[in-house]
């Protein structure tokens, strides 16, 4: 009986010294590049995230603020605090509240966090509308950074 060098009988089998598999070394290789490109995508993303939070409290600022100026406009004073945007105070005319009022839930910035409003404001701005940003604490920078109504705050 002729042995097919292709097709070894069974039992026959011969391993050379690199005959199929992966050494543990080439696995580890393969798997510290996985973290790292892992990683860098990570790093992308949350980055982004925070770009976005940033601008969406900048639209929201942007978006309030014309509503605590429509409601002057309407009652010939600001509101004292941010809820009197969201019902009627007793003191205005209810004939001229809007269906809905000025706005529809109370606002939160990209952070999910109330939003100060301080009126009189600063530097003789009539009111301040802020977000304390990502550290929620006064000052910072880069997505830490206070974000404000007016540029008033900024020596």
């Amino acid at each position: 009986m002729r042995r097919n060098a292709r097709f070894p009988l069974r039992g026959d089998v011969r391993r050379g010294p690199r005959a199929g598999g992966f050494t543990l070394i080439e696995m580890m290789v393969v798997i510290v590049i996985i973290g790292i490109i892992a990683g860098l995508a990570i790093v992308q993303l949350t980055s982004k995230a925070d770009k976005a939070k940033a601008e969406q409290t900048k639209a929201m600022i942007s978006q309030i603020a014309s509503q605590i100026d429509m409601f002057k406009l309407e009652f010939n004073r600001y509101p004292n605090d941010l809820r009197e945007l969201l019902e009627p105070p007793p003191d205005v005319d209810q004939k001229k509240w809007p269906a809905g009022g000025y706005l529809k839930k109370f606002p939160v910035d990209g952070w999910n966090r109330e939003f100060i409003y301080r009126r009189p404001g600063t530097r003789g701005q009539p009111y301040d509308l802020i977000s304390y940003g990502e550290d929620q604490r006064e000052g910072g920078e880069g997505y830490a950074e206070d974000l404000w109504n007016h540029e008033a705050y900024r020596r």
